[in-house]
């Protein structure tokens, strides 16, 4: 086993940033969207954008593979989970079960969706501009964990993390300067994170999975314990910031940093504030054979995948549109295809617009965390 803390580093430039086994995938999208206007689109002139592959960063802003409205239309998956994690913004969401949801960044942090495609999902991620009198700033990343081949035909479906509920620690040093961990997966000092979904590689015994996010003031020294497991991969992505000092070595670019897993490494940030992305895991070890959106362990997978996609289309798509937002209340929520509505915070409006469907449901109005099933029959 190396006895170097850096095992590689690799400088952060266009999308998607270097990931190592379970990892698959990782974005980072940040957007500085305009007002918005009336159909929750950016209030700007869309001329010389290439709309539907807009990925330039035209003005600070793209519509990625949105016509009208930015973000990620109808698109399916299998074999794989995304982990969408929103600092800014929105993200309504809608899939081929008929669920929906409507998450994003918060003042008490950011709302994670942690997605299990399993044997097959279709579904759309659109930003919406809500603000038509201000900026409308976006903030997210994307990651793809890849699923065990027992697990790779599970059946779909979403875990919702919220922000109010997702742990955070903050270490302050001898200098008193601090460094804030924000723990998505895995378990950092005294907070451990909420449950994975139960087909996740995370939920596996032993697979040493963590997501965190690092947020470091100048100056401040902190050390990122070993991990638990021997064997375990460490990805350290150095995305915000000037300069920090990875066991006294030297990075002054935005980079992604393979550490070793085994070890202690001690972080001493520069003079401006710092913030990492930390993505590791025990790998699956496993084949990959992927095409686009879907990932298996052979190529005869990934073409039974798309013979199956075609002949079913992974349910369906129940929405009139490929692109479907959740209307002008900036409220967050999540309808589960089972009928389970849920909400982070006490939200009386939600309470009396699911109560006045039968059959009536048994809903508190001072429950904090909102969570009923419900058949969707309207009165009238």
């Amino acid at each position: 086993m190396s006895n170097k803390p850096i095992l590689g580093i690799s400088k952060l430039g266009s999308p998607p940033w270097p990931t190592v086994d379970p990892f698959l995938f990782c974005v980072h999208h940040h957007d500085a969207y305009p007002r918005g206007n009336a159909h929750l689109g950016p209030d700007a002139s869309l001329a010389g954008r290439n709309l539907g592959q807009d990925f330039e960063g035209k003005d600070g802003w793209s519509m990625y593979h949105g016509q009208q409205i930015p973000g990620f239309p109808s698109h399916p998956h299998r074999g794989f989970e995304t982990v969408t994690i929103v600092r800014q913004g929105l993200i309504d969401h809608s899939d081929s079960l008929g669920a929906t949801a409507r998450f994003g960044g918060t003042d008490a942090g950011g709302d994670v969706q942690w997605l299990t495609a399993g044997k097959g999902i279709v579904h759309s991620e659109m930003f919406p501009l809500l603000n038509s009198q201000a900026a409308n700033p976006a903030e997210l990343f994307q990651i793809w964990l890849n699923l065990p081949a027992k697990n790779k035909m599970v059946a779909p479906h979403f875990t919702m993390l919220w922000a109010e509920k997702i742990p955070r620690q903050t270490f302050t040093d001898s200098s008193q300067k601090t460094t804030e961990v924000v723990c998505i997966a895995g378990s950092i000092g005294n907070a451990t994170a909420l449950p994975p979904p139960p087909d996740s590689w995370a939920a596996q015994p032993g697979s040493d999975v963590a997501i965190w996010t690092i947020k470091m003031q100048p100056g401040a020294r902190w050390t990122l314990p070993a991990a638990v497991s021997a064997g375990t991969r460490r990805q350290l992505y150095f995305f915000k910031g000037v300069s920090v000092d990875i066991s006294s070595h030297a990075i002054t670019e935005h980079a992604a940093i393979e550490l070793n897993a085994s070890m202690d490494i001690e972080l001493v940030n520069g003079n401006s504030e710092s913030e990492f992305l930390v993505l590791q895991g025990q790998p699956i070890a496993e084949p990959v054979a992927q095409y686009g959106p879907f990932v298996m362990n052979t190529q005869a997978e990934i073409h039974q995948a798309f013979a199956d996609y075609r002949a079913t289309e992974f349910g369906g798509w129940p929405f009139a549109d490929s692109a479907p937002v959740h209307g002008r209340e900036a409220r967050r929520f999540a309808k589960h295809a089972d009928g389970t509505v849920e909400s982070p915070t006490r939200n009386h409006a939600l309470v009396d617009a699911l109560n006045s469907f039968e059959p009536s449901i048994n809903i508190h109005r001072d429950q904090p965390t909102l969570q009923a099933r419900v058949a969707i029959v309207p009165k009238h």
